[in-house]
């Protein structure tokens, strides 16, 4: 028996309906995907099954008994509690007993206090109270939240991520979540990943993060124009039958089109046409002209271009020995890194490890404590803002990405600010809107639009995914591949690393910052190739311990084949190493990634391979040498 079923369901707040005579069924134990460009409805589907927002039409159906959570993107809490109690309030009366159990433990000076947490403790006791403080608890601090906090004042993100623990805490029948990784970093994306891949219940997930859907979804569910369309198994899957479904439909569309025009113009003819014309030809094409009325053709894709600046000198920016802490915490230690033209570096760490500082000591907006920055020439910097602080709220859209101008200049191309808009799929009516009506995708869409028509020739983003649809996501990655500029880019989004950058610095701890070759996979891959020759060469240098007296057996000697191969081994070491060395060059020049995928990840593949071959001739070199001895 499904948890959920929507049989017929139609929502509208428009013209047009978000939901449209929508069937869905939400079995237990699915892990569902629910992907759609932003402003489509999903939304708005997810409330409508938590029984936020009514059907005008249909039926919305939920197994008598069973339990919903949800996170939504703009989360509703108790301003006045703490963060503790924020979150145990979702537990109903035994959360209660846990948050005040807690707010006593931590100011218990009289015997009233120490009275009423032995009351608190029975009851804790008789029901499985403790197993659900030990809950709130964990949860707590694998999202980093700090319990003793208050609520207000909280940011956007951080009730986001009371909200998160609010839901996970309970452990429902149904979960529905609305852009559950948004202001995670990285650790916490990859738990919060186990804890969903453990989850017994239903999953219901609205994400634009394609490593987290792909990881978590065992189906697919696609809103488009209304309809919702089921597509079974991941999200890889999904992606290959959605374009050849979109390829079908604009071929049907087309022949749909051609067929209409024909009939237009024989309906059109002359008199003579008229007269013999069949009536229910005429009725025929009165229904073709109302079905051609009814479709809804797919919104427009963005179209983002960011204009370039002239080229900077080939020294972009150059850290030695750079040092930078607050009070009693180091953000970087004798850091150094020498940034090219053309390289595109990503930013890796914890929320909290200083990616943002680092950002700033690079562009010397402050300055290091030790050591030295220094910028080449020619540079022209774009800084996307991760706090959106760029974009005034009072003003309308258009004014505040065109700076109140009435045109824009895109590569010497002059646009209408509203045509400009229009790129980033905004209507007319929404650019005249205050930015402080704007969602959050919308908002980060704005903040490219302004972005991207200032000239730069270094641009900085921080966290420039959060909130944009798959397809805006996917068409900025191709547009950060092909700037001929410099990038550095803080992102938790692991597919889109991989997809865009040449380069990690990684935030290892303690204020030290590793560099590696690559993205995300690439970074993930090299540490562990280093652990594991960490291991051999420990394991090498463990000391034995002397075996008991044996008789002693006789030395085996090299043979002819063995003897003939050792003489060999050299020169095929020396090959390799040449082989490795240029192969190493090519991929730590500035243009390597610039090359197809394909030849990127052979040539990648081959570096690995080489690596392996090597420390096999070493070690074949090591036994063959030690019995010639």
């Amino acid at each position: 028996m499904p948890f959920i079923r929507l049989a017929c369901v139609s929502i509208a707040f428009g013209v047009h309906p978000v939901l449209d005579h929508a069937d869905f069924l939400l079995d237990p134990g699915e892990r569902v995907g629910l992907i759609g460009r932003n402003g489509e409805g999903k939304s708005t589907l997810m409330k409508a099954i938590a029984g936020q927002v009514p059907a005008d039409s249909g039926e919305i159906w939920r197994q008598p008994g069973i339990q919903i959570a949800m996170l939504e993107q703009e989360p509703t809490l108790p301003e006045q509690a703490t963060i503790y109690d924020a979150v145990a309030d979702a537990l109903g009366d035994i959360g209660h007993w846990i948050a005040e159990y807690h707010r006593l433990a931590e100011h218990a000076h009289d015997e009233a206090a120490l009275a009423e947490m032995g009351r608190l403790q029975h009851q804790l006791e008789s029901q499985d109270g403790w197993r659900l403080q030990q809950r709130v608890e964990h949860v707590l601090s694998r999202l980093d939240l700090v319990g003793d906090q208050p609520v207000a004042g909280l940011s956007g993100g951080w009730r986001r991520r009371v909200s998160l623990a609010r839901a996970l805490v309970i452990e429902p029948d149904v979960l529905l979540l609305d852009e559950p990784t948004n202001h995670l970093d990285l650790e916490a994306i990859l738990w919060l990943e186990e804890q969903l891949l453990q989850f017994k219940g239903a999953i219901l997930l609205i994400t634009h993060d394609r490593a987290f859907l792909q990881k978590i979804a065992t189906r697919i569910v696609d809103l488009d124009r209304g309809k919702l369309t089921s597509w079974p198994g991941d999200y890889a899957d999904y992606l290959l039958k959605k374009a050849a479904a979109l390829d079908e439909e604009a071929r049907h569309n087309a022949l749909f089109d051609k067929k209409l025009a024909q009939e237009e113009v024989w309906i059109r003819q002359g008199i003579k046409a008229r007269r013999t014309r069949n009536e229910g030809r005429v009725r025929a094409l009165k229904q073709l002209r109302n079905e051609r009325a009814e479709r809804r053709n797919r919104q427009g894709q963005a179209k983002i271009e960011v204009e370039q600046s002239e080229r900077s000198g080939k020294l972009v920016i150059e850290a030695d020995g750079v040092s930078f802490a607050y009070p009693g915490r180091p953000i970087l230690r004798d850091f150094s890194t020498t940034i090219l033209r053309g390289d595109r570096v990503g930013l890796i760490g914890p929320n909290g490890a200083g990616k943002s500082t680092l950002i700033q000591v690079l562009l010397k907006h402050l300055e290091a404590q030790a050591g030295n920055v220094r910028h080449g020439t020619k540079l022209n910097i774009a800084y996307f803002d991760q706090l959106r602080a760029q974009l005034d709220p009072d003003q309308t859209l258009a004014d505040a990405v065109s700076d109140g101008k009435d045109y824009v200049e895109i590569n010497g191309q002059r646009t209408h600010v509203m045509s400009y808009l229009a790129n980033f799929l905004f209507q007319p009516a929404r650019a005249r809107s205050p930015v402080s009506s704007l969602s959050g995708g919308e908002r980060n869409r704005a903040l490219l639009a302004r972005l991207f028509n200032r000239p730069c020739n270094l641009l900085v983003m921080d966290e420039p995914t959060n909130d944009l649809d798959m397809e805006t996501l996917e068409l900025l990655e191709e547009l950060l591949a092909n700037f001929e500029g410099t990038l550095i880019l803080v992102s938790h989004d692991r597919a889109f690393l991989d997809n865009v950058v040449t380069n990690t610095l990684v935030f290892e701890g303690d204020g030290h910052i590793g560099e590696y070759v690559g993205g995300y996979s690439d970074w993930l891959e090299q540490v562990k190739q280093a652990e594991t020759r960490q291991a051999a060469a420990a394991a090498q240098a463990k000391p034995v311990e002397p075996a008991k007296a044996a008789a002693p057996t006789p030395k085996k000697k090299l043979g002819y084949k063995e003897q003939k191969e050792l003489d060999s081994l050299p020169g095929r070491i020396e090959t390799l190493e040449t082989r490795q060395r240029e192969l190493n060059e090519a991929i730590n020049s500035a243009d390597f990634y610039k090359q197809d995928a394909e030849t990127v990840k052979r040539l990648l593949a081959q570096a690995q391979t080489l690596e392996a071959d090597l420390e096999a001739a070493y070690q074949r070199w090591n036994e063959l040498d030690a019995l010639a001895l």
